[in-house]
């Protein structure tokens, strides 16, 4: 009996639920508070803080939807062995070369095992066509990446899922 339950507990180890993009439900109203001190100083800090508070709304995907929200990404972006992006929510009417710390152009939800949505982070973007800059748009005391692919720089904040690679990266292996 106790091979069969190792088994078991291995293959939901080694498999996981739903893609790679489970997240567990918020453990408290304000779980994203838990990333601060971030270690990246004390004004992201106090911006990394209104984030928290402006989308803590979003945690409920109603009031994303409502919002402008609504899924671009109808699947899990993941890939192995990374990690996981999640289901993105962007807002089109962001989309342009003005950044704002309490309005990011994208939500990003993970699911959990039971299959509802849970708010895991936030992206910033500046699509290419808009950006006149020489340098990269910058946030939260980072340069946005370029995805050429995709035409945009971006940004990556994982504020309400802890991300063991960082604050700040692309792919979330847990």
């Amino acid at each position: 009996m106790r091979v069969r339950l190792w088994v078991v507990s291995l293959a939901v180890v080694l498999v996981g639920p739903l893609c790679g993009c489970s997240a567990a439900a918020p453990a408290s109203p304000l779980p994203g508070a838990g990333i601060l001190p971030s270690g990246f100083g004390d004004a992201v800090d106090r911006d990394l803080a209104r984030v928290i508070r402006a989308t803590a709304p979003f945690h409920d995907l109603r009031n994303a939807v409502a919002a402008g929200y609504p899924e671009r990404v109808t699947r899990c972006l993941d890939r192995a062995p990374e990690g996981a992006m999640g289901f993105h929510h962007q807002r089109e009417s962001l989309l342009d070369a003005h950044l704002e710390v309490e309005r990011p152009e994208i939500l990003v939800y993970g699911r959990t095992g039971r299959g509802e949505y849970t708010l895991n982070g936030v992206e910033y973007i500046v699509p290419f066509s808009a950006w006149t800059g020489e340098q990269p748009p910058r946030i939260l005391g980072h340069d946005l990446k370029p995805a050429p692919s995709l035409g945009i720089w971006y940004l990556h904040v994982w504020i309400w899922e802890p991300n063991p690679s960082g604050l700040f990266a692309d792919w979330n292996p847990a």
